[in-house]
């Protein structure tokens, strides 16, 4: 599903198009401040909106937790559910002034391999801002075009879902959507 010149585009810093194990997203290396600002500028975001960060590891979040954290995240990952968990040394182009990051471990095994070429990668949904996300690869592009660097086409998500988000808060998590 992403073969090398993907992986190759995604550590120079380019934007691709994909579908994720939820719905069509614009990915970016987290680490690589300049390719989080241009998904932020594709989609029109919110500036203080924080991205959800894909990792392949629970070892790949900025901060480390108390063990207790982990053993909860073991309970929903891999899977659809976004964690938000509270960040004192994530970067400024992440936490956005939050504080927090959410995180999220994929139950897919070609984006989970991806992740473990290229890092953590941020994934918000493939659409303008104020719009629905793409549904297929011809919607994505009708939104993009020649903005993007790559697209790779999953087929149609017949209307997928969003992952699951939950807030981490006093050791207990609170479902947000």
């Amino acid at each position: 599903m992403f073969n090398q010149e993907i992986v190759d585009s995604l550590r120079r810093g380019g934007v691709v198009v994909a579908l994720t194990d939820t719905i069509y997203g614009l990915l970016a290396r987290a680490d690589d401040e300049t390719a989080v600002n241009l998904v932020y500028e594709l989609k029109q975001r919110t500036p203080t909106k924080s991205p959800i960060v894909l990792i392949s590891d629970p070892r790949q979040m900025y901060d480390h937790y108390d063990e207790s954290v982990y053993k909860l995240l073991d309970q929903y990952w891999p899977g659809k559910n976004s964690m938000i968990l509270p960040s004192d040394k994530g970067p400024a182009w992440i936490t956005r002034g939050n504080q927090s990051i959410a995180y999220r471990l994929p139950d897919n095994q070609a984006l989970l391999d991806l992740i473990g070429q290229t890092g953590p990668l941020i994934a918000p949904s493939a659409n303008p801002e104020s719009l629905p996300p793409a549904n297929n690869i011809d919607e994505a592009r009708a939104y993009f075009g020649e903005r993007v660097d790559a697209y790779v086409d999953g087929g149609d998500t017949n209307g997928a879902a969003a992952s699951n988000l939950y807030r981490l808060d006093d050791g207990r998590l609170e479902q947000l959507r």
